[in-house]
């Protein structure tokens, strides 16, 4: 049993993880050009934001099973197959990277306004008033952010095993649902739980830190 459900949450681990730091920079890059080109932004440009708005939305819509298969092409393109936990980190990465966009960018519209004004009376640039204005402000909310896209992704690559992605959904409908081996079943179950308890707690305690 041991032997099964380590490796596996190792693999776990790994896909989560990696997806969702790509994830998190994609998703971040996106935020930026959003809170930019948006009515009222540093940069306005409207057919921009629509653009990126409608693709994120539609990239969002997507169910993460139909997304996965959907990317199959894709993703034996750039690692030369299409099932696999590395395989399992492109669509994780392409489903979890517009969720963290929006999330990012509600942050970022949050910061009071006013301190964005003061900082241009100061003469910051656009770059400026974003890293070292906005970012600062909304950075436990972006890590509040982080702490969800990470939970999610965590869930989506249990799903991920469903379809040959490995990890603890690969165990799960193997030994679980096509063995009958309920323990496995109940065990995997058990690991996930106390991975996002985890991950949730660690989230908690980092946005305690920097909300002071």
């Amino acid at each position: 049993m041991v032997d099964i459900l380590v490796p596996a949450l190792g693999e776990t681990i790994y896909m989560s993880f990696v997806s969702t730091f790509l994830a998190v920079v994609i998703g971040f890059l996106l935020a930026i050009i959003l809170i930019l080109t948006s009515k009222g932004g540093l940069r306005q440009n409207l057919k921009i934001y629509s653009v990126l708005d409608v693709i994120i939305n539609t990239l969002r819509s997507f169910p993460f099973i139909i997304l996965m298969i959907v990317l199959f092409p894709l993703t034996k393109f750039l690692i030369g197959k299409s099932i696999g936990t590395t395989a399992a980190i492109i669509p994780l990465t392409l489903g979890a990277a517009p969720f963290i966009a929006r999330l990012i960018e509600s942050a970022l519209k949050e910061v009071d306004f006013g301190v964005i004004e003061a900082a241009k009376s100061f003469g910051a640039s656009d770059w400026q008033i974003i890293f070292r204005v906005m970012l600062v402000e909304a950075l436990p909310s972006i890590i509040s952010a982080i702490t969800l896209t990470l939970i999610t992704v965590i869930g989506f690559s249990a799903m991920a095993g469903a379809v040959g992605g490995g990890g603890l959904g690969d165990v799960a409908i193997k030994y679980g649902y096509y063995r009958f081996q309920t323990d496995t079943m109940i065990y995997t179950v058990i690991i996930l739980i106390v991975l996002v308890q985890l991950v949730q707690s660690a989230g908690d305690y980092l946005y305690k830190i920097t909300k002071k």
